[in-house]
């Protein structure tokens, strides 16, 4: 069976206020305890026996995760940040829906998940060429260097033209969509 949820931009903005107040709280602060917290997630999610579809979209978390310790990729910065703020939603168990709630506690981090993989599409898609680029092959450290530059800058690249774009449209009086940063 499957179920597609519509969300409005009001649902989006919620979202993203939650995510604003993860910021504000500080919680991606402590790197080790958020990187800790997703993986427990991810751990209790699969233990929890949750719907498919929650573990599904959950188990997408690990490729974040993966990201931040990867030491070849060496993620900084502002870009770090980004992706730290956005694991620091999954610390709190007592989020939108409390996660203890049996068949309904992760629906509101699933949501997020989807959420969250769409405006980190660049990240992701830059880290995963990364990946292919080192899998199966040693690299010399200035080759590693120099591609790992060349993907992100593309992925700074990339993001900021999605964020132009959706200013273009928004002051053309277009409907433009609502992202969570």
């Amino acid at each position: 069976m499957r179920i597609v949820l519509d969300l409005s931009d009001k649902d989006v903005r919620y979202f993203r206020s939650c995510l604003q107040t993860v910021k504000k709280g500080n919680l991606s602060s402590d790197e080790a305890v958020v990187l800790k917290a997703a993986s427990d997630l991810m751990a209790q999610v699969a233990a929890a026996e949750a719907p498919e579809y929650v573990l599904d979209r959950i188990g997408k978390l690990a490729l974040l995760v993966q990201m931040l310790e990867d030491q070849r990729w060496r993620l900084t910065g502002a870009d770090r940040a980004r992706v730290l703020n956005v694991l620091a939603y999954f610390v709190d168990p007592d989020d939108l829906i409390p996660d203890r709630i049996p068949g309904l506690g992760y629906l509101d981090d699933a949501i997020m998940v989807e959420l969250v993989l769409q405006e980190l599409k660049h990240e992701i898609e830059a880290y995963q060429k990364f990946c292919e680029f080192h899998q199966g092959a040693e690299r010399a450290p200035e080759e590693m260097a120099q591609k790992r530059l060349q993907l992100q800058t593309r992925m700074r690249r990339n993001r900021r033209d999605d964020r132009d774009r959706r200013r273009r449209l928004r002051t053309s009086g277009t409907k433009a969509p609502v992202g969570l940063w």
